[in-house]
Order: C-alpha cells, then sequence, then structure tokens
C-alpha cells in the first residue's frame, strides 16, 4: 500500500507542475502578445484579473461590464467619474488583459473574483456597483451575495429575468427559460487544468473585422485595443460558460418576487427610451417592447429606495450618453455619501 500511495502522489506532484507550467507559458504568451495594460494585474490563485482605478473619494464605484465588452470601453464615463468620486473598471477572467479563470463561470464565480481582487488592491467598500446589459444581473448577485460591500447601484439597460432575445432565424426565448434547476458550484479561485479554453473560435475572421461604428466615439487608443480584445479567442469560451450558467439565476428570480430584494440602496435604472424591436422574430415588436418595459420598470423596484430613468440612447449608453450614465452615478454617489433618497 505505502508504494502504491508513493506512486499516488509522484503522479499527483507531476499533474500540479504540468498544469501550472502550462498556465505559466499561458500567462507569458498573453503578455508578449498585448498592448501595455492601462490598470494593475491581480493575481488570484494562477491566473490574473486586470484592474483600472483611477480618481479620489468615497465611495468607490465599480463597473461591471456587459458580454463582448471591456474596461476601456467606459473611458468615456470613467474620465467624468473620477472628477468627484474613484471609480474602478475592470476586464472579466478571459477578456483583454485578465487570463482565462476557474469554470464554471457563474455569476458566484464572477462575484468571487471581483471582489477578492478589490480586497487585494486595498480597495475598500462599501461600493457603488455599476451593471451594464449582462452586468446588471452580476451586480445584482453581487449585492444580494455581499451586502455589506455595497452602497448603491446604477444599472445601465441591464439584463433582466423573463426578457425575450433574439437567438437566431427569427426565435426568441426568455431568459431564465431552459434552466436545468442545478445547484450552482462553489466558486473558487484555484485553477485547474480543466478549466483551460476550449473554444478557440474563428481568430482570423474576428481579427478581420472592422471596428462597429459606434466605438469610433472612443479615443484612437481605445479604438485599438478594442480591435485587439475582440479578436481574442478566449473570450467566447468564458461567454459560452456565462450564458448557460447565467440562466439558472434567472429562473430562480423568475420563481419568486424580488421587490425589495436589494433592501433599501439607491438604485438608478438607466433604460432606453426605444427597444428598437422589428417584425421578424416569433413575438410581436410591440409585444417585445411592452415587455422590456415591463421588465425595467421591475428593476427600480429591487430597492425601497430605487428609480427609474429614461435615456435617449441605444443599449450601449456608455458609449452614446456618458453624460447621462456619469450624472446618475453621481446621483447615487452623492445619495450614500448624505444617506439621503434619491
Amino acid at each position: 500500500m505505502q508504494r502504491i500511495s508513493s506512486q499516488f502522489n509522484t503522479t499527483a506532484i507531476q499533474c500540479f507542475y504540468a498544469a501550472t507550467l502550462a498556465l505559466g507559458l499561458a500567462h507569458s504568451d498573453r503578455a508578449a502578445s498585448a498592448p501595455p495594460a492601462q490598470g494593475t494585474f491581480v493575481d488570484l490563485g494562477g491566473h490574473r484579473l486586470h484592474v483600472n482605478c483611477t480618481g479620489k473619494g468615497s465611495p468607490t464605484v465599480l463597473v461591471e461590464n456587459g458580454f463582448g465588452d471591456f474596461s476601456f470601453d467606459w473611458i468615456l464615463v470613467q474620465t467624468r467619474v473620477s472628477q468627484f468620486t474613484r471609480i474602478c473598471t475592470y476586464d472579466r477572467a478571459g477578456y483583454a488583459w485578465s487570463d482565462p479563470g476557474p469554470k464554471p463561470r457563474t455569476l458566484a464565480q464572477i462575484n468571487l473574483e471581483l471582489r477578492d481582487a478589490l480586497n487585494k488592491l486595498g480597495e475598500r467598500g462599501p461600493f457603488v456597483l455599476v451593471g451594464h446589459s449582462f452586468g446588471g444581473p452580476v451586480v445584482r448577485n453581487f449585492a444580494m451575495t455581499y451586502p455589506q460591500d455595497v452602497a448603491g447601484m446604477v444599472l445601465v439597460d441591464a439584463s433582466f429575468e423573463g426578457q425575450r432575445v433574439g437567438i437566431g432565424g427569427g426565435k426568441t426565448m426568455r431568459l431564465g427559460d431552459g434552466a436545468k434547476g442545478g445547484s450552482i458550484p462553489l466558486a473558487r479561485e484555484e485553477m485547474r487544468q480543466s478549466d483551460k479554453p476550449t473554444t478557440h473560435g474563428d481568430v482570423a475572421r474576428e481579427a478581420a473585422q472592422p471596428l462597429d461604428p459606434m466605438y469610433k466615439v472612443l479615443p484612437p487608443d481605445a479604438q485599438r485595443l478594442r480591435l485587439w480584445a475582440q479578436a481574442l479567442p478566449e473570450m467566447e469560451d468564458a461567454e459560452s460558460s456565462q450564458r448557460q450558467w447565467s440562466g439558472e439565476y434567472f429562473a430562480k428570480w423568475l420563481s419568486a418576487p424580488q421587490a425589495g430584494s436589494l433592501g433599501a440602496i439607491p438604485l438608478i435604472v438607466l433604460t432606453r427610451v426605444e427597444g428598437g424591436y422589428d417584425n421578424n422574430q416569433d413575438t410581436p415588436a410591440p409585444q417585445l417592447e411592452k415587455e422590456r418595459k415591463q421588465g425595467q420598470a421591475k428593476l427600480a423596484l429591487l430597492s425601497t429606495n430605487g428609480k427609474q430613468v429614461m435615456v435617449h440612447s441605444g443599449h450601449n449608453m456608455e458609449l452614446e450618453a456618458p453624460n447621462d450614465v456619469g450624472a446618475a452615478i453621481r446621483s447615487v454617489v452623492e445619495a450614500v455619501r448624505l444617506r439621503s433618497k434619491l
């Protein structure tokens, strides 16, 4: 038995070093091909997150991006907010400068990584969370998991449970439908060999794509970063896992009333005026618009100190309406400072 045990231990050690070497090579490859980072790298058990904090003051604002978005996409808002308080943007694991992280990419996993990174950086809460699109449910779950760390929130055209989204071929599905109802795996920081990305995508096709016109409002250096980051294959693997597991949270929220689930924190919900739907879906455009408006209005009820603000903008308000987003963040920051109602 002693010989078998020793043999097992040797094999385990060899596997550990092989995994460590592979992760180290991945770090080296990314570092060699990446442009200079704008922020700071934080090591979390073998994978690094890129966090960019600017400005001074309290409370600190934290931005959680939508799908396919990066820290530098928020430069127009970050520049405005940093004039009156501290603000941190970051790249989720597998995005831009951040290494791929542990899987599955549950909301709990994303929340744990951000919280631990902030602790290592010495950034102190409670924070004002800003969640755009998919980032909306991410910050909601953060606030429900770590309520002591959250002072306020701004939801920027955020996704919500029951929202109908296109899935191709004119078909739609509600966020939360199709959930399997399984338990959410425990979040962890340690990387395993099995966490390495398995989907590499068509890098050449992505790299050849021109910059979407909506990003032309960004400074030239940020536009170049956008072209680089959107071609990285690791993001596709991360987002595939995020889509799969976010449905479990949406289904849970659909199953019970959510009004007041965020307590009485100052909450502003920014909603675009027009949905922009057409009649080429399996659900008529007027119905989609009705459901969108109802869902956005319900988001404002998550807190007893919440309100909705309609914005003349498209979905990417951080690019199209940075003044409106900055003003909403300022309103929440001031409400936190004064301990007042919105």
